[in-house]
C-alpha cells in the first residue's frame, strides 16, 4: 500500500532525528559479500542494525565501525512506523530495526528481498524523504517484471502478508534539488527483525 504524503506532517522532526543519528553513527558505503561497495550510503538505528560485509548479510546490535550499540530509535520514528502499519492494515507493528539509506544522484538499489529477518509476519514500512525516486516492486521471483511507482517526499510504502518477500528496488536516482534535503533522497526502512 502507498500512503501518499503520510510522513509530511512530521518531516522537520524526522530530518532532525536523522541528523542526530548520523552524528553518532555516520553514513557509510557498506561492502557486499561479493566485494562491491554499495552506491547507497547507510546507517541504522534501533535495537539492531542491518549490515553487510565480505562475511555476509546480517543484523548486529553494534555498529561495526565503532563497536558501540546503534543509536536508539527516536520516538518520532516508532510512532510513524506504527501509524503507517495500522493505516495499511497491520496492527501492533513494533519495529526493532530501522535501516537509513542515503541516495545521491545516480545511486540505486538492485532488486532484492528483505529476508534476513526472523519474523516474516511483520510488514516492511518504507519512508521516502527528499528527492523523488522510482520504486520497483516485483513478485516473488527475481524474474517477475516489477511495477514502477514514483515516490515523493513524505510518501510511505508498506508491504507484508503474501507480498512480504516480494523483490523490490530503486531505479538510479535522478538529479534534482529538494528544499529541505538538497541533492539527496533519504529512505527509512522499518523492520521487525528479531
Amino acid at each position: 500500500m502507498l500512503l501518499r504524503g503520510f510522513a509530511k506532517p512530521i518531516e522537520s522532526e524526522l530530518i532532525a532525528d536523522i541528523g542526530a543519528i548520523a552524528a553518532q553513527a555516520p553514513f557509510r558505503h557498506m561492502v557486499t559479500p561479493g566485494g562491491h561497495s554499495m552506491s547507497v550510503a547507510m546507517t541504522n538505528c534501533g535495537r539492531i542494525g542491518w549490515v553487510t560485509d565480505p562475511g555476509g548479510y546480517r543484523y548486529d546490535a553494534n555498529d561495526p565501525e565503532s563497536a558501540k550499540p546503534w543509536p536508539a530509535m527516536p520516538p518520532s520514528f516508532c510512532r510513524l512506523a506504527a501509524q503507517a502499519a495500522v493505516a495499511a492494515g497491520f496492527a501492533s507493528f513494533m519495529p526493532d530495526a530501522c535501516l537509513i539509506n542515503r541516495y545521491a544522484p545516480g545511486a540505486r538499489m538492485s532488486l532484492h528481498q528483505d529476508k534476513d529477518e526472523l519474523d516474516f509476519a511483520a510488514p516492511i514500512v518504507s519512508v521516502s524523504l527528499g528527492l523523488p525516486a522510482i520504486f520497483l516492486f516485483g513478485g516473488l521471483k527475481r524474474s517477475d517484471k516489477p511495477r514502477r511507482f514514483r515516490l515523493e517526499h513524505g510518501d510511505i510504502a508498506v508491504w507484508g502478508g503474501p507480498a512480504r518477500l516480494a523483490f523490490h528496488g530503486v531505479a538510479p536516482l535522478a538529479d534534482g534539488e529538494h528544499a529541505q534535503l538538497g541533492r539527496q533522497r533519504i529512505n527509512l526502512t522499518f523492520r521487525r527483525a528479531r
